[in-house]
């Protein structure tokens, strides 16, 4: 079993920045990928970033692409989300989420573990 907690949503104005946390506990060793998903009201869930945890490799959603960056601290059991340039269409539920056993970091349905999420609005 592993448990996520999300931390560092809030409000912000439009080109600000954020970074939020997730704190990951238990079976952490088992996990092969972990991400960010972002769901906003009447929107489905997207998958913006994840990592690869045994190669390190990274994927971002276009939406994302080169104004946010995932990253991972394992001695602490942290994955982060830096968020810059934040735009009004940023605004969403931000949930943390892990997938283990191995089923391929691109299938979203294959993440079995989820954080209850954190809130970001951001303003024009």
């Amino acid at each position: 079993q592993v448990q996520l907690q999300e931390s560092g949503g809030g409000s912000v104005q439009a080109g600000g920045s954020l970074r939020l946390s997730c704190a990951m506990s238990g079976s952490t060793s088992n996990m092969y990928c972990v991400g960010w998903f972002r769901q906003a009201p009447g929107k489905e869930r997207e998958r913006i970033a994840h990592i690869f945890t045994s190669g390190g490799s990274t994927f971002y959603a276009d939406s994302v692409r080169g104004r946010f960056t995932i990253s991972e601290d394992n001695a602490k059991n942290m994955l982060y989300l830096q968020m810059n340039s934040l735009k009004p269409e940023d605004a969403a539920r931000y949930y943390c989420a892990a997938q283990s056993p191995w089923a391929g970091c691109y299938s979203d349905s294959s993440y079995n573990y989820w954080g209850q999420g954190t809130q970001v609005t951001v303003s024009s």
